[in-house]
């Protein structure tokens, strides 16, 4: 998609006008007599990899090849220290509302937004211009694998293997690869990849899919990871509450980092104020959480949320031009590396944004 990824953006006194104005001509519902409702009890696995060894790569690495990381992709290593609370995260998929792709908590309807996600992973400047999708005409996975890793066809093709219904490489070579390879910059690459692979969009555990190196291989294109990891998230939350079931497959770490951000005062933990150097994932990391209570405690919680109980704006958040329709459309469709799902931040999150 070669158009600007946010030309489509309006500063926030428009936003707010527009706003009103559908929730007075369309109320809150999607179609005429339609109700929004929770299903039933869904029990979803949030089983992750072991990011153990790739912690111990990144904590022998020196501050040089730290740096090089950091200016390539952001912020992400961060999400190798985050702790996932399965009892926390268990809970709040049980109020996930998949007819608006929103959380409904109580009183309160919230979905994680572009922004945000974008904000707390600090995306470089050189992803940030263009939206994913998927070419006709793609490279074979080899090809790709040759581009990111630096090595011949025939080092790719005798690792590749099948996995379910998709191609992978299981991690384990990736991660000698790492440790062996002569380029530095190489090194950065794959170890990113993992995390994508690994932490980000979790599959098959234990392997990196070919869809996950479509992605990675379009990042120094200026296109930005931020919608397609938001798709993923939404359509794993949304399969499984279909289903009753499932294993969520998007990024719990970062899902969690949101949910903290927001819901600080019903944790009653302290909350930082924005400062200029001011890292929101490295902060997160390193804030003391509760993780004493159950699945039953934290759903009794959330069902009696309050709008006072929640910081509608996360405090990292600058006051910025937000990405709320598409043309003419309420909707804006975000592109996954599986599939689109639907996004209308501004239908359920007006306060989240600072327009009230």
């Amino acid at each position: 998609m070669e158009k600007e990824f946010l030309d489509r953006v309006e500063g926030n006194a428009a936003v707010r006008t527009w706003s009103e104005s559908i929730q007075r001509e369309k109320g809150d519902s999607l179609t005429v007599g339609y109700e929004s409702e929770l299903w039933d009890f869904t029990r979803v696995s949030v089983t992750q990899n072991s990011l153990q060894e790739l912690k111990e790569i990144w904590d022998s690495w020196g501050d040089d090849m730290k740096q090089l990381c950091y200016c390539s992709y952001g912020d992400l290593p961060h999400l190798l220290d985050i702790k996932v609370d399965e009892h926390l995260f268990r809970a709040i998929t049980q109020f996930w509302n998949p007819a608006y792709s929103c959380f409904t908590f109580g009183k309160v309807d919230m979905p994680p937004t572009i922004e945000e996600y974008t904000a707390l992973l600090r995306c470089p400047s050189t992803q940030a211009g263009k939206a994913y999708s998927r070419a006709v005409n793609v490279l074979t996975f080899v090809r790709k694998l040759m581009n990111i890793t630096g090595m011949s066809e025939q080092w790719i093709t005798a690792r590749i293997k099948q996995k379910e219904d998709c191609k992978c490489i299981p991690w384990r070579y990736l991660r000698d690869l790492i440790l062996a390879h002569s380029d530095i910059k190489k090194k950065v690459d794959v170890f990113a990849l993992n995390i994508y692979g690994l932490v980000v969009f979790s599959k098959a555990l234990g392997y990196v899919e070919e869809a996950v190196s479509d992605l990675f291989d379009k990042l120094d294109k200026e296109v930005t990871p931020v919608p397609v990891i938001l798709a993923e998230t939404f359509r794993s939350l949304s399969a499984s509450r279909r289903v009753g079931e499932g294993r969520f497959i998007g990024c719990a770490q970062l899902l969690l980092s949101w949910f903290h951000s927001h819901f600080w005062k019903v944790e009653k933990v302290s909350c930082k104020v924005f400062s200029k150097n001011y890292y929101p994932l490295e902060e997160l990391v390193t804030t003391p959480r509760r993780d004493d209570l159950s699945e039953e405690k934290w759903i009794a919680i959330l069902q009696n949320l309050q709008a006072e109980d929640v910081e509608w704006r996360a405090p990292w958040m600058i006051r910025d031009e937000i990405l709320y329709r598409c043309g003419e459309f309420d909707w804006v469709s975000l592109l996954g590396i599986r599939e689109a799902v639907g996004y209308a931040p501004l239908l359920v999150a007006r306060h989240e944004m600072g327009l009230v």
